[in-house]
């Protein structure tokens, strides 16, 4: 079809810097930011089947904030077609260039056109793409963009994580507003005409070099000479052809330095094609660093370590899927990490890559998954597939992301795994190909539920109450072919098994990877504690991620509300509930300000400490007092025992016997885990006295 030329185009952004919403460059994994021009900013905006060539564009929408969004000043939904335009001019500097036209992500189908000639198409609602233009668009001149978007609202067969459906996804309880459109930033940059276009970045076995694998095209892929940088290298730059690259090359470190969360140390790496056509250079970064299973355990670097994560969703109130700012997600990983969280479990969406690079250079652990489906079909699996692939190519250098992750809770799989070898296979497909892209990280083939062929053994069990929580717990752990019931409706509840045939593997971790409870935040607060401490008592669980970081809509099982306030937790922080060490309680806790009965004079319980440190610590046990549901206590420490601890190892239990105070409004009870060396908490915990 033939497109209108716009009667206005704005001046040449000559500085080549991002502008307008979201300015800074988007892929720093894959960084060409020396030359670029953002088109964020203000662009038309038609809706529906109306014939752009004569119709009226009485709207403005801002890129890259979805359709759906306050931020984008539409405001629209359900709607199905939309139609983008805007000029721009190419900076004169770049003649010669090869042209190329980014998209970070677009919900879902987007047809690009460029002065009225179709450049082409892509599918897809979360991962990147491009468009050679260097023909249709020639530098100091004007030219218009005008980008089509299919955004369908039955999203069953295709990956759409928790936006919601129409017709409904089983699961749509818990799914939100869509965010359709453009959601990631649009941005031009010039290259060679042979140039890199993939590069994977990862760790040798010895952990003494970073290795580097990529591709090249062009004219010239097959005499360009590739010229690696490694900051820190022995070797300095080192010169090597394309196959080579493609098979992989070791760069040898001088004094390598390991990727670890206390110390997120990245090495800067320079990839630059040289070809008689011109220079491309490409700059990113990786950590050093080796994560694995060995038996039941995790290990980072050759030191084991729990997973202590969150579930986070990546939804902001104004902005949709799209953070609204680059600290948005600065804010939100270092506040998992203030909450004493190692993980964060991205659910159910391929973020925005500036998450994963501000996870690298935090040491913030991420578990990764790809969006959902809604219902079965070969489509659909296939769909899912393409995601899987789409999520390695792109993310696999993080050295955050630490565990992936492929179908949850059998969405997409008609909550029927078992009953139907069809979904068995799709599984099965999902795994083998996503082990071939990148066998170094563990998987999880369908978290929570019926596990097929996984390297982790995970399920999801909620409870509103501690005392039922720790009843299904206590269940699942001591049978070796548990099953659980999930709510799968209102009405319907349904035992799930935790593997489709045999009994629960014990070489592979084993977590709970989604729990909660708790209607209210003081009731959640107060869960937090008691589930995490049930966690602990059992030394085969090696790590869990709690539901959730942050409110969304009508889900408001966040530690902090949608705007990142954190919640009153009834004086419970949760960095307690997630320190390396824990004390734990044989108490049955009956509701939040009422953990345990006295008899008015004394306050009698046993407890365990869990401790996920480095090395062995003896630990004075120390109490005191507060009102209920103060943070700290309000009267001097007392002593009342000591305990060894050992990493990874329930201590042996401890009997404490309190007196309770004269002040009746002094009942809850602080225990505190004091380090006798240097005097220091390193753990603690509460309880509640009624009397």
């Amino acid at each position: 079809m033939t497109m209108p030329m716009s009667a206005t185009t704005p001046a040449a952004d000559t500085s080549c810097q991002g502008v307008g919403p979201r300015p800074e460059y988007p892929r720093p994994d894959f960084d060409r930011s020396e030359r670029w021009l953002s088109l964020n900013g203000e662009w038309s905006f038609l809706r529906g089947e109306a014939d752009p060539a004569i119709a009226e564009w009485p709207e403005r929408i801002v890129v890259p904030f979805a359709w759906e969004t306050p931020a984008s000043g539409v405001g629209a939904h359900w709607l199905e077609r939309a139609w983008y335009r805007r000029s721009f001019e190419v900076p004169s500097q770049w003649r010669g260039d090869r042209l190329i036209l980014h998209f970070g992500a677009v919900h879902h189908v987007a047809t690009v056109w460029i002065d009225g000639r179709e450049v082409g198409a892509h599918r897809g609602g979360y991962d990147p793409f491009e468009f050679d233009v260097t023909e249709l668009a020639a530098p100091g001149e004007a030219h218009q963009l005008v980008v089509r978007v299919d955004a369908p609202g039955d999203k069953r067969s295709i990956s759409h994580g928790k936006q919601r459906s129409l017709p409904l996804d089983d699961y749509d309880s818990c799914s939100f507003t869509p965010s359709s459109g453009i959601w990631q930033t649009v941005w031009l940059e010039p290259r060679a005409a042979t140039f890199l276009d993939s590069l994977q970045l990862g760790s040798s076995d010895r952990l003494d070099a970073i290795t580097v694998r990529g591709s090249v095209r062009g004219p010239e892929a097959e005499t360009a000479t590739v010229a690696i940088t490694v900051d820190g290298s022995a070797a300095g730059t080192v010169e090597v052809d394309a196959s080579t690259l493609a098979a992989g090359v070791a760069i040898p470190l001088a004094s390598p330095v390991l990727w670890e969360p206390e110390n997120p140390h990245l090495y800067d790496v320079v990839v630059e094609v040289r070809g008689d056509s011109g220079l491309d250079r490409v700059r990113s970064s990786t950590g050093l660093r080796r994560f694995e299973t060995r038996g039941d355990a995790f290990y980072l670097n050759g030191r084991r370590i729990s997973l202590r994560g969150v579930l986070d969703q990546g939804y902001w109130p104004q902005t949709g899927i799209t953070a609204p700012d680059d600290d948005a997600f600065v804010r939100d990983l270092e506040l998992a990490r203030e909450l004493g969280f190692t993980l964060v479990r991205k659910h159910l969406k391929l973020e925005d890559p500036r998450f994963l690079y501000h996870a690298d250079r935090l040491g913030v652990l991420v578990w990764a998954e790809p969006p959902s489906t809604g219902r079965f079909s070969d489509a659909a699996s296939r769909d899912m597939e393409a995601q899987v692939a789409a999520m390695v190519q792109r993310d696999a250098s993080h050295p955050s992301i630490v565990v992936w992750g492929l179908y949850n809770e059998e969405w997409g799989l008609d909550w029927d795994l078992p009953g139907d070898p069809a979904k068995q296979d799709a599984v099965r497909r999902a795994v083998a190909l996503l082990r071939s892209l990148d066998p170094s990280r563990p998987l999880v083939d369908n978290s929570g539920w019926t596990h097929l062929d996984t390297d982790l053994v995970d399920w999801h069990v909620y409870d509103e109450h501690p005392a039922g929580w720790a009843t299904k717990v206590r269940e699942l752990l001591s049978s070796d072919r548990p099953t659980f019931p999930v709510a799968v409706a209102v009405d319907r509840v349904v035992d799930k098994s935790l593997m489709i045939t045999g009994d629960v593997p014990r070489d592979r971790p084993l977590l709970n990877s989604e729990f909660g409870g708790g209607y209210t935040s003081v009731e959640r607060g107060w869960n937090l504690h008691w589930q995490t401490q049930e966690l602990r008592r059992y030394e085969r669980v090696s790590g869990y991620v709690w539901t959730e970081l942050t409110d969304i809509e009508q889900e408001t099982a966040g530690i902090v509300d949608a705007h990142r306030a954190i919640k009153d937790h009834g004086g419970r922080p949760p960095r307690d509930a997630n320190a390396d060490t824990v004390p734990v309680f044989d108490v049955t806790p009956v509701a939040p300000g009422h953990d345990l009965d006295t008899d008015g004079k004394v306050v009698a319980f046993t407890m365990a400490v869990s401790h996920h440190g480095a090395e062995p610590l003896s630990l004075d046990v120390r109490t005191g007092w507060s009102p209920r549901f103060g943070e700290s206590p309000h009267t001097p420490p007392q002593p009342v025992g000591t305990v060894a601890v050992t990493p990874f190892r329930l201590s042996e239990p401890l009997a404490v016997s309190v007196g309770l105070p004269d002040d009746p409004s002094l009942r809850r009870l602080h225990v505190m885990l004091v380090d006798p060396r240097t005097n220091a908490i390193v753990g603690r915990g509460a309880l509640d006295v009624a009397d």
